[in-house]
C-alpha cells in the first residue's frame, strides 16, 4: 500500500490542507517561543550562578555535540515510529530542560540541562514538518501545494522567536523592580530564572497541543527491537539521498553554506555592538534590540517566500535571489566593519537586515524542493540530514571565523561561501520523480499502490 493510501485509510479524522497548515503553525510557534523567552538570559544566569565563561563555553558545547550527535537517529525514529510520539517527547525533553536550568545551582545540574535541550532540540528536527507535508499530500496527493504553508510556519517561528527575546530580556528587569525573588526563595529561583520557568510553562502546552492536535495513521505494531533495527536503515536510506541526486545534494550544500553564514554573523556581531556602545553591557543591550530585528526580518522573508517563487518563476531561482540577497547582506557588514561613520553604521544595519530577510524568504522555497523530492518514508530523516549540514559546517565556519583577525576578513569569508552557496543554483537541475527509501518502494509509489 502506497504512503499516501495508508494516510487515507489510517487517519480516523482526514484533516484538510488548511487545518494541517492553521496546526503546523501554531505548533511551530509553542516550540520556539519558549526558545526566546530564554535566549537573553542565559548566559547571565548561568554566570549568576558562579559559572566562567569557560564553563558556559562547555555547556554550549554539550548542547551542540547533543544535537549533531542525535540529528539523524532521532530522525529515523521519527521516520519508524511516527511524527507525534517525537514530538511529544521532544517536548517533554524541553520541560524538563528548561525546568534544570532554571533551577539548577551546579554545573552538574546545568550540564544535565544542556544535554537535555540538545535531546530536544535533535527530535524536533523535522517531525512536525513531516507530519504538515504528509497530511497534505494524503489529502491532495503528491503534487500538493507545500510552499505556503511552510512559509507561514517561518513566519511563526521568527514571531514567536522576536516575542519570545522581547519577553526574556524584560521580564527579570521588571521583576528586580519588586521584592526580592532570590532572598524569598533561598537564591533557587532569581528573576533571570523566571524567563526558563515561563517557557517551560509553555512547553507543557505545546506537548498537550502535540497530542490533541495532530492525528497520524496508526504505524504497525512493533518492538524496541525492531525499532533499534529500523533507525539505522533509515538514517542510512537519508544520507543516500545527497550522494543519489542532485537536487537534494545541492540543498545539503546549500544548507552549509547557510550554517557558515549564520556562525559568521552570530559570532561577531556580540562584540561589533559592543565595540560601537562602548561597553559590554550597552552592547548586550543592542545585541537584543538586533537579534529581534532579525527575527522580524526573517518572519517578512518566509512570508514572502510564495511570491518570490512566482516573481522569479520557480523555486530555485528563488532560493538563488535569497541567499544572493543573504551574500550581498554579508558582504556590506564587511566592507563597513573598518568603519564607524553614519553612513558606514546605516549600511551595517541594511546589510544585517538583508541576510535574515533573504535567509527567511529562501527557507520555506527550499524545504519545498525538498519535501516534493523525497517520500514520507525517510522525510524526517531527510530534513535531519539538513539540518546536520547547517549545523556542522556552521561550527567549522565559527572555529575559523574565530581564529582570524579583526575586522573585515571574516565577515567577508562568510559573505563568499554564501555567495557560493547562491550560484549552486545558477543552473536549474533536471527534473526526477520522488525518492524513496529503497527501489521496492519507489516501484510501488510510481505504480499507485
Amino acid at each position: 500500500m502506497s504512503t499516501s493510501r495508508h494516510l487515507r485509510a489510517g487517519t480516523g479524522r482526514r484533516l484538510d490542507p488548511r487545518s494541517a497548515r492553521r496546526r503546523f503553525v501554531a505548533v511551530t510557534g509553542l516550540f520556539w517561543l519558549p526558545v526566546g523567552l530564554y535566549i537573553p538570559s542565559q548566559v547571565l544566569l548561568m554566570t549568576e550562578r558562579g559559572m566562567s565563561l569557560a564553563v558556559v563555553a562547555a555547556l554550549f558545547a554539550v548542547h551542540s555535540l547533543t544535537v549533531s550527535a542525535m540529528e539523524l537517529p532521532t530522525g529515523g525514529l521519527a521516520d519508524v515510529v511516527g511524527r507525534r510520539p517525537v514530538l511529544a517527547a521532544a517536548g517533554l525533553l524541553n520541560l524538563a530542560a528548561l525546568t534544570v536550568l532554571a533551577l539548577g545551582t551546579t554545573v552538574w545540574a546545568l550540564a544535565a540541562a544542556m544535554l537535555l535541550m540538545g535531546s530536544g532540540r535533535a527530535l524536533s528536527s523535522g517531525p512536525a514538518e513531516a507530519w504538515y507535508v504528509d497530511t497534505v499530500q494524503a489529502h491532495s496527493g503528491p503534487g500538493a501545494e507545500l510552499r505556503t504553508g511552510l512559509a507561514r510556519a517561518g513566519t511563526a517561528c521568527a514571531v514567536a522567536l522576536a516575542a519570545g527575546t522581547l519577553v526574556g530580556g524584560g521580564l527579570p528587569l521588571l521583576l528586580g523592580l519588586g521584592p526580592d525573588i532570590g532572598a524569598a526563595t533561598g537564591g533557587v529561583v532569581l528573576p533571570l530564572s523566571v524567563p526558563a520557568l515561563l517557557g517551560a510553562a509553555v512547553g507543557a502546552g505545546y506537548v498537550v497541543y502535540v497530542l490533541i492536535a495532530l492525528p497520524e495513521p496508526p504505524r504497525p505494531r512493533t518492538t524496541l527491537s525492531a525499532v533499534l533495527r529500523g533507525v539505522p536503515a533509515t538514517v542510512l536510506g537519508g544520507l543516500r539521498l545527497g550522494a543519489g541526486d542532485g537536487l537534494i545534494r545541492r540543498l545539503l550544500l546549500t544548507s552549509g553554506a547557510v550554517g557558515a553564514g549564520l556562525a559568521t554573523v552570530e559570532l561577531l556581531t556580540p562584540g561589533r555592538a559592543a565595540d560601537l556602545t562602548g561597553a559590554p553591557e550597552t552592547g548586550a543591550v543592542l545585541f537584543a534590540a538586533l537579534a529581534c530585528a532579525g527575527f522580524v526580518c526573517t518572519a517578512i522573508g518566509s512570508h514572502f517566500a510564495p511570491l518570490a517563487a512566482r516573481v522569479t518563476g520557480s523555486g530555485e531561482h528563488a532560493v538563488l535571489a535569497s541567499i544572493g540577497l543573504s551574500a550581498a547582506g554579508l558582504v556590506l557588514l564587511g566592507v563597513t566593519a573598518a568603519s564607524d561613520g553614519r553612513v558606514a553604521l546605516a549600511l551595517a544595519a541594511l546589510g544585517y537586515s538583508l541576510i535574515y530577510l533573504g535567509l527567511g524568504a529562501a527557507g520555506p522555497n527550499e524545504t519545498d524542493l525538498l519535501h516534493h523530492r523525497v517520500d514520507s518514508t525517510v522525510r524526517a530523516t531527510a530534513l535531519s540530514v539538513r539540518s546536520l549540514a547547517l549545523q556542522s559546517v556552521g561550527a567549522l565556519a565559527g572555529v575559523v571565523a574565530g581564529a582570524l583577525p579583526a575586522g573585515p576578513p571574516a565577515w567577508l569569508l562568510g559573505g563568499a561561501v554564501l555567495c557560493a552557496g547562491a550560484l549552486l543554483w545558477a543552473r536549474r537541475p533536471a527534473p526526477r520523480p520522488p525518492l524513496a527509501a529503497d527501489p521496492l518502494h519507489a516501484t510501488e509509489a510510481a505504480a499507485g499502490r
